[in-house]
């Protein structure tokens, strides 16, 4: 017997909770799960953060990857005005913002803008 019922609140909660833990640890088949089985791709947890600027800011590759060939938005913003593509200038991690810049982010989108962000740690030549 199947229980088709909706979850709670603190049952979402927690499935959110899940996900973002594995989008932070690069574990890009678990979480592909997670939206093969309904999880909006764009959710987002207490601080604004999604799947894509999590898996952005702590520099997992395949993670973002797949997010974004899943047509993830690159442009939403966390509850501090933070883009994924200033995050992952910000963190160093140029092969991702390549990603992002390929997927259409916007540059001067978030505070500090993923502009801003570069020109402080040297990174313009990254924004073509």
């Amino acid at each position: 017997m199947t229980n088709n019922a909706p979850l709670n609140d603190d049952q979402s909660a927690k499935v959110v909770a899940l996900a973002m833990d594995l989008a932070r640890a690069g574990s890009t088949a678990e979480l592909a799960e997670f939206l093969d089985h309904g999880l909006p791709i764009d959710v987002q947890d207490s601080d604004g953060n999604t799947l894509l600027m999590l898996a952005a800011y702590k520099g997992e590759v395949d993670t973002v990857a797949m997010l974004i060939a899943r047509s993830a938005n690159v442009d939403i913003r966390n509850a501090r005005d933070q883009s994924p593509l200033a995050g992952a200038l910000f963190k160093g991690e140029d092969t991702i913002a390549g990603l992002l810049i390929a997927a259409g982010a916007d540059l001067d989108a978030g505070t500090p803008s993923a502009r801003a962000a570069a020109a402080m740690f040297g990174r313009e030549h990254l924004l073509g």
